[in-house]
Order: structure tokens, then sequence, then C-alpha cells
């Protein structure tokens, strides 16, 4: 247990986030947490303790139409809260994600705020430290008379490995604390005043998705569903495929409590069941409803959010493996389902789960597999859609020559091909691809030279190529 030969420094943690003006609340919730790391508790979730949701037993998005009318209604009491705490560095990113073009000359943000203009639905941000100056820039240049409202995610010491004691990194001391996850939202809400504020404007219902999923829209039958019923929480499930063994699942305790398990909670003894389909078909879209009444009662009565630990083992500057490892205590937003007495989870299809957290996601999104309506919303294709093939495509590209966006760019610089009748798509070596460029069912393209192979203007691809 890694807190059995090391001591307790937790007044060094509470003395540094006093120095970072963060408030009583956030050191109270670390130190419930970093008490848990000392004890040597890993915040693992075991096969013995849960067992599965079956198909049968949630009700799906497309069985609620007799809500349509209630959502509508509703929508003057419901805002939409956008998690926009992420940078992107994983795809070589230096700003927020949400600044990213995802269609032609439009980004996440832009996306977002046509979504929430056609609905007539208010917008709020939950912005990190590194993401907030460059989103109120880009908001104001956007849309000056936006009105959408800004609050800031807290932030954790990161604690090294070997000694359980506060990371140091004086190259770069902005290394020393990490996100503590978008489960930071509810006591973010409360310590910012926000949660106060959209209560008094009357906003009763949140409706809360990243800022990479497109398809997260604040859809009337959903909304409806969720109020009529008087959840205090529900969670947007979609079926599991091939694609999503590694995203967090669905289960019930044997009380018949709802729970999310993340990877970093599955022990490594029990990986094969975590990525089970068969076993555990829902995934969670980190889509998320919840009654802010609720969340104000919860937090005046417990002060802070006892949600499960995800104790995440990184190296302390992400960018050099040479550097300490450390623990990032983090937790997710989705496991409050078993914290809100009452909680549900709905099936809902996969339209609903756009996310782009690679340059494969992004390659997908841009093209023509994807539409943009005038009011935002990102759809299949209907001429996709009429293929009778899977609404996704198995995407794999090179990380060493796309994994960065500078790369991706680069070698889609005339635009990326169209991928309405691509079923697969896998690209190994260096590869550029000229305009016009057409993919056609399971492909794979290779280049073994040490040169840069180009795909040739208007070429359809329809079986696999060596150079």
């Amino acid at each position: 247990m890694h807190g059995s030969k090391k001591g307790n420094h937790l007044s060094a943690f509470l003395s540094k986030i006093e120095q970072d003006n963060l408030p009583p609340i956030i050191a109270d919730t670390f130190s419930h947490y970093y008490r848990k790391v000392v004890s040597g508790h890993t915040g693992r979730i075991f096969e013995r303790d849960i067992r599965p949701v079956e198909p049968d037993q949630l009700p799906t998005a497309d069985s609620l139409s007799e809500y349509t009318a209630a959502g509508k209604r509703l929508y003057s009491k419901a805002v939409r809260i956008v998690l926009n705490g992420g940078l992107g560095t994983s795809m070589g990113l230096m700003g927020p994600k949400s600044l990213l073009e995802v269609k032609t000359g439009l980004c996440f943000l832009d996306i977002i705020l046509q979504q929430a203009r056609h609905r007539g639905a208010a917008l709020a941000f939950m912005n990190s430290f590194s993401t907030h100056d460059a989103t109120l820039a880009a908001l104001k240049e956007i849309d000056p008379e936006n009105r959408s409202l800004v609050f800031i995610q807290h932030r954790f010491p990161k604690i090294l490995q070997a000694d359980l004691t506060p990371a140091v990194w004086h190259q770069n001391p902005e290394l020393e604390w990490n996100p503590p996850g978008h489960g930071d939202v509810y006591t973010a809400l409360y310590t910012s005043g926000m949660l106060d504020k959209l209560l008094d404007r009357g906003f009763v219902y949140a409706f809360i998705a990243n800022s990479d999923n497109l398809g997260a829209r604040m859809e009337p039958e959903l909304l409806g569903f969720f109020a009529s019923n008087r959840f205090p929480f529900m969670m947007e499930v979609a079926r599991k495929t091939s694609a999503d063994v590694k995203g967090g699942h669905l289960a019930r305790y044997a009380d018949g409590r709802l729970v999310l398990r993340e990877s970093a909670q599955c022990p490594p003894e029990e990986t094969a069941d975590f990525r089970n389909i068969e076993r555990y078909c829902f995934f969670n879209t980190n889509n998320i409803w919840v009654d802010l009444e609720y969340v104000r009662e919860l937090l005046a009565r417990d002060k802070i959010f006892h949600l499960p630990m995800i104790l995440n083992p990184k190296h302390l500057d992400p960018r050099d493996a040479t550097s300490p490892m450390v623990f990032q205590v983090e937790t997710a937003m989705g496991a409050a389902i078993s914290l809100f007495e009452g909680s549900t989870a709905v099936s809902v299809p996969r339209s609903r789960f756009f996310p782009v957290k690679t340059c494969a996601d992004l390659l997908a999104v841009r093209s023509d597999l994807y539409l943009l309506s005038d009011s935002g919303d990102l759809q299949i294709n209907p001429r996709r859609s009429a293929s009778g093939k899977p609404d996704t495509v198995t995407i794999e590209l090179d990380p060493e020559h796309f994994g960065k966006i500078d790369q991706f760019d680069n070698r889609f610089r005339d635009g990326v091909p169209s991928l309405i009748d691509c079923e697969s798509l896998f690209v190994r070596g260096d590869v550029k691809f000229e305009r016009g460029v057409r993919i056609v069912g399971n492909i794979t393209i290779t280049n073994t030279r040490p040169t840069q192979a180009v795909v040739a203007e208007g070429s359809i691809i329809d079986q696999d190529l060596i150079y």
C-alpha cells in the first residue's frame, strides 16, 4: 500500500493551498482525499461489489417523446454548463480545446453558442485557470452581446509518489498542480457563487457536458423527462462498442444504487471484465442532468462532496518521462450518481456522443461523415444513414506523423477525405492527402519509405495501398 511506509504531510499541502488563495472548502476536500492516499486507499471498485446493468433496465431516449412539450416549456428554467477546462495538450494544442476548428471556419465554441441561440437556452462555462482568459477573449470576439456566465474550476496540488509530499518543480511551478477532474463542478459552482446566482435567476435544472462533445445538445424530451419525474441526477449512457472498451461504465451496487466505474478505478487483474462490452454494455457519455436545488441542499449540509476518488499516477511533467512520478487526485462528476438519492440513467443514441479526444476523432468530425445544421447540430450525413453502414468509422492514424494538430493539418492541408463510404481507415507511416480523396470500405494505407507518400487529388481508395 502506497501510504503504509510514508508519512502524513497534510500540513504542507494545506499551507500550499492557502498560499494559492483557494477557498477553505478545497482545503477540506483535498484533506479528505489525502488521508485516503496516506492510508493506502486506491479508489478501486472491485467486481465483487458491483453487478452489470442490463439493457432492459433503463429507459431509452427515443421512448420519451411524450415529455417533449414539457421540456420546451422548461427551457427558461434550464442552463447548459459547458466543461471547458481542457487545453488539448495530448493533441499538441497550446490553448483551450474549445477554440480548435472542427468544421470550416467554426470552432467548438462557435457551435455551442449556435446551439444555445437556436434553443433559447442559457449557457455557463466552467473554465480552468489555463483556459479562462483565452475563453473570455474568444467569447467577446465571437459574440460581443453574449451573456454567457463563467466560473473557474479549482485545482489540487500534485502528490509525490516517493514520499507523499507536495510536488515541487522549479522549472515550471504551474506543473505542481492538477485539475481535480470534472467532479469539481459541484464545488466550483458553490464556491464561485454561481450556484446561488443561477437559482436566483430562476434556473432549476442544469445540463452539464464537455465542450468537445458536439452531440451534447439540450433536447426537450430529456429535459422534460428529468424534470417531470423530479430526478435529482440523470446520467446519459450509450451502448458500448469495441471502440469504448476503456470508457467508464455503469453498474449497480448490491443495494441497487447505480455507480460509475472509471478505468483508473478498475483493479489491473479485472481489466478483462471491465472491457467486456457484453457484461458492461453501457458507458458514460459525460452528459449529466442535475437539479440545482438538490446540489445546494447537499453542499449546504455536507460542505464537501464525497465523490469516489480517482488516483491517477502521472509524471510530474507530462512531457518529461524523466520527471518524478506523482499522484493526481481527481474525481468524476458522473460518480455523483451514487450520492444523489433517487438518481437515474437513460440510454441515448450514439449521436449524442461525438467527442474529439484525438486527431483521429477530429478527422471523422471534419469529414463529410457528419454535417452541421443551421441550428448547430452535428448530425450523421443522411447519405451515410441510407447506406446502412454503422454511424461510426474506426480510424487509426500513425501517431508519429498525425499525433499533433500541426502534423495533422499539414497532411490534410487541402481538406480531409470523404468518409461516407468508409468503414475503417488505418494510416501507417507518413502520408499526405491531396484534395478530393474518397475512402471506400475497410482501408489500410501504409508508407514504408523514409519520404512522405502522397495520395493524389481525386483518388478513390477502395483497396489497401502500400508505398
